[in-house]
């Protein structure tokens, strides 16, 4: 692994201010899951990494109402094991306890799986499919705006994640078909029943997160196992790789939506 400089900032505005000071040449460093094991394959090499675990503003979970806000810097079991996400979004919390094994549970955080938007992140789905609220140190994005393309957000450069925030839904579940070695979905589908209609995220199938309509409408008539009987979803625009052909993930969709819709109930 290259060398390179270490920065531990205290407060938003220092960890702001230190990746400025690299000049387009640092990276801000959360749990470390991802940007990690690249550096160590070659695949990225800042010259200066900017450590937000001592960023006390970045951590937590705190309930207004029917919200929760999640900071950036929780880690993956701290959300799976919180009384207030199970409480008002239990999918969530379940989702959280699926990801990876132990010690990525226990070091990687909900900020920088967003942020980083592997095409195969379970977070992502969550985020989509809540409508969820992404704040960072300059502004507020709405999910829906968020996940461009591959590993591409809103995010620019130099901008942090802070935190995001979920409305608890009227019933919500996350399925997960996974490639065994990684954990990671090879199709994952969050369902959610909101008071703006039904969603469907998918994550894993497609180089981004995506939602499928004709899975809503269908859930939009009759929220029911039964209604993504015979839907169909375009492979087209869909991967294919070792584990699974574009054509094989495009069938698991509305299966893998029909046993989360079993599940939410």
């Amino acid at each position: 692994m290259q060398t390179f400089e270490f920065n531990q900032p205290k407060s938003i505005a220092d960890a702001v201010a230190a990746l400025a000071a690299a000049n387009g040449d640092g990276r801000f460093i959360a749990g470390g899951q991802t940007l990690l094991p690249s550096m160590r394959l070659g695949l990225a090499s800042p010259a200066q990494l900017v450590d937000l675990d001592r960023v006390d503003e970045l951590k937590g979970i705190r309930v207004d109402g029917q919200s929760v806000t999640i900071g950036a810097m929780t880690r993956h079991a701290e959300v799976a094991a919180s009384a207030d996400v199970k409480r008002l979004v239990p999918a969530l919390a379940h989702l959280a306890e699926m990801i990876g094994d132990r010690q990525v549970r226990n070091r990687g955080t909900i900020g920088g799986s967003v942020a980083n938007n592997d095409p195969a992140a379970c977070y992502p789905s969550a985020v989509l499919a809540l409508d969820a609220t992404i704040k960072t140190d300059r502004r507020t994005i709405a999910a829906k705006d968020f996940f461009k393309g591959l590993y591409e957000t809103a995010l620019a450069d130099g901008e942090l994640l802070v935190s995001i925030t979920f409305t608890a839904p009227e019933k919500s579940a996350y399925y997960k078909f996974r490639q065994q070695a990684s954990h990671f979905p090879l199709v994952g589908v969050f369902v959610a029943k909101t008071a703006n209609g039904a969603r469907v995220a998918v994550t894993g199938a497609g180089p981004v997160v995506f939602r499928v309509k004709a899975l809503e409408d269908a859930l939009d008539r009759s929220w029911a196992p039964a209604s993504c009987d015979g839907i169909t979803v375009d492979a087209s625009d869909l991967n294919s790789d070792m584990h699974g052909s574009a054509e094989y993930r495009a069938h698991l969709i509305p299966i893998l939506t029909k046993r989360a819709v079993a599940e939410a109930a």
